[in-house]
């Protein structure tokens, strides 16, 4: 079998065109070279790949190595030490794929449509259903405001009644949506409900849209069937949304497989190193404008968009959300709420800046763990087993019907945090404090910070070649943190939860007992493993059950190891006296977090 000796991969953001290059070097891959470029798929260029072409001969420059040929062709595959064997894309220019779901029933079809087009990569701009609280003319009317790139219908299990499913119907073609693409082109409509009521929605919508009917996504009330839609979605993102953007038609020509969407390919790589590694993991995404939080434990894949929660162009709407309160508690300083406010519309009004002193960079951080702790609430409350058809009690339940949270933080292994202010904090033991305060791990979780921005590039290789994915994904991309463990139940300040000793005498470090309230930096970060011991007291968990002990092996990563006895979920609120901000700053001074 024919091994891959170089891959080139691109990723087109709304703002950077980023490219990388791996090479296979003593059978590994690594990757070898990075360069970007501005996206060029809005006016005046209107050309995605000229942006794609910028980013690769930067790449070639940097790395001494032709990639691109005199007439601006991708030399392929490789010959000598000219060209690559494989070149491969992701994009989220032009706004990415732009969604409008609709559902029957609020919390059971238009929740699952909700997760089937996020898990597909897409930006959900609006939810309807027959039981939002909106009157019909307020829903059409709402529908009419809206330029989608695809409309998903779902509702009714098979078999059932097909009544409020023409209903709905009749609302979206009443509305006569437009997609974005332009009034010339009919808006694709993907139905994924009841099988009995697809005549009546073609007869209802097939002269207004251009109608496909996959398998019903929610076929009975305890069953999700997530698969069929989220392959239509993503036949539709590469046949109606790409081919119609911008150059997009030369880029797929260029490409060796389908344009992926950047989110569906996160998250492609995500669902694929859990898979591979038999892991719990969660990813976080922090950008400015948006937070994006993907999970994959026991199998189930699940991602969320924070629409609104950023650090920089949407940080105003992070302060209103969480409360100044909030905010002011991860600051180590004296702050009015006032000047806090001044401070933060500064920010929103030149977003782009980055912090010039220490205090800035605090406050940056203090939004930024509030924008991680109401991203990962939020989706937490997303990902929820579905409710069982055997627990319906008729319409009354069925509306009121939430599910079960699987997304317990005491089995998630391994937390994946990525964005400008983890990525690119001046200390690594700023980034790991981010997580721990924002996400709240619990148990025993190990801790890692995407290096640069490439997990949508390996996403996308994931399709052809996962272990190169996963080989460059571990070596390349991720900075191990380290490992926290933190025990969950709640104790009176100052009482032990549980004690943790080493299991090899070699290091020389000596048992530890954790009380309730305390914070300790354990084990400095030296890139060593460790196997320990965590026995918990009777009314606390560390992973294995109330008051079960645990052997593991842990990983110091670059920062360390942190035993967290703060308590889950995390009660801090700084006092206004000294008190507070004192505790505050030891913490900060446990983890040298900064100067």
């Amino acid at each position: 079998m024919f091994k891959l000796r170089s891959i080139l991969a691109t990723d087109c953001g709304s703002t950077t065109t980023k490219a990388i290059l791996i090479e296979r070097e003593d059978d590994r891959y690594r990757l070898t070279g990075r360069g970007e470029a501005p996206t060029t798929v809005e006016a005046p260029l209107n050309d995605v790949t000229l942006g794609v072409r910028h980013a690769i001969v930067e790449l070639q420059e940097l790395r001494g190595r032709p990639l691109i040929s005199p007439d601006g062709a991708l030399i392929t595959p490789q010959d000598g030490p000219r060209g690559v064997d494989l070149y491969v894309t992701t994009s989220s220019a032009g706004g990415g794929l732009q969604m409008l779901v609709a559902g029957v029933v609020r919390r059971m079809s238009a929740e699952s449509a909700e997760r089937a087009a996020l898990c597909a990569g897409a930006v959900v701009m609006e939810t309807i259903a027959l039981d939002d609280g909106r009157r019909t003319d307020e829903r059409i009317e709402r529908i009419r405001d809206l330029r989608p790139d695809i409309v998903l219908l779902t509702g009714g299990t098979d078999g059932g009644t097909i009544r409020h499913v023409a209903r709905l119907a009749e609302t979206i073609a009443a509305a006569r949506p437009r997609g974005r693409a332009g009034d010339s082109l009919r808006l694709p409509v993907v139905y994924a409900g009841n099988r009995e009521a697809r005549d009546i929605v073609m007869q209802r919508l097939g002269e207004k849209a251009d109608v496909s009917v996959v398998e019903n996504l929610r076929p009975d009330l305890d069953y999700e069937n997530p698969g069929p839609v989220r392959d239509r979605i993503h036949e539709l993102f590469l046949g109606h949304v790409m081919a119609h953007a911008p150059g997009y038609p030369a880029l797929q020509r260029m490409a060796a497989r389908p344009v992926m969407p950047t989110p569906a390919a996160v998250g492609r790589l995500i669902e694929s190193y859990a898979a591979t590694r038999r892991l719990n993991v969660v990813g976080v995404d922090i950008g400015g404008a948006t937070t994006d939080v993907f999970s994959c434990v026991g199998g189930r894949f699940n991602r969320t968009v924070s629409a609104n929660l950023g650090v920089s162009y949407s940080i105003s709407t992070v302060l209103a959300t969480a409360g100044a309160d909030n905010v002011i508690r991860w600051m180590p300083f004296d702050v009015d709420p006032r000047d806090l406010r001044d401070r933060i519309r500064n920010k929103m009004v030149r977003p782009t800046t980055i912090p010039e002193t220490i205090d800035d960079l605090k406050l940056e951080h203090a939004v930024a763990r509030e924008a991680l702790r109401l991203s990962f609430e939020q989706h937490r409350a997303f990902a929820r087993d579905l409710a069982g058809a055997q627990r319906e009690r008729g319409i009354a339940d069925a509306l009121r019907q939430r599910g079960r949270e699987t997304l317990d933080p005491l089995r998630i292994d391994l937390m994946i945090g990525s964005g400008g202010v983890l990525s690119h904090a001046p200390r690594r033991a700023q980034a790991m404090m981010l997580m721990i305060d924002g996400l709240q791990p619990a148990g025993v979780t190990r801790l890692v910070v995407d290096r640069v921005f490439m997990m949508p590039h390996l996403g996308v290789l994931a399709e052809v070649d996962i272990e190169a994915a996963m080989q460059v994904f571990e070596h390349d991309c991720l900075v191990p943190l380290g490992t926290v463990i933190a025990p969950v139940g709640r104790a009176a300040r100052g009482t032990k939860l549980c004690r943790v000793e080493p299991l090899e005498t070699e290091y020389g470090l000596s048992p530890v007992e954790l009380s309730a309230g305390e914070f300790i930096r354990w084990v400095p970060g030296d890139g060593r493993t460790l196997r320990v011991r965590i026995t918990p007291r009777r009314s606390v968990d560390v992973g294995a059950g109330w008051g079960r002990a645990v052997e593991v092996t842990i990983e110091t990563g670059v920062v360390g190891v942190v035993l967290d006895g703060r308590g889950r979920p995390l009660d801090y609120h700084a006092d206004s006296n000294a008190s507070g901000r004192n505790e505050l700053r030891r913490w900060l001074a446990a983890m040298e977090a900064y100067p």
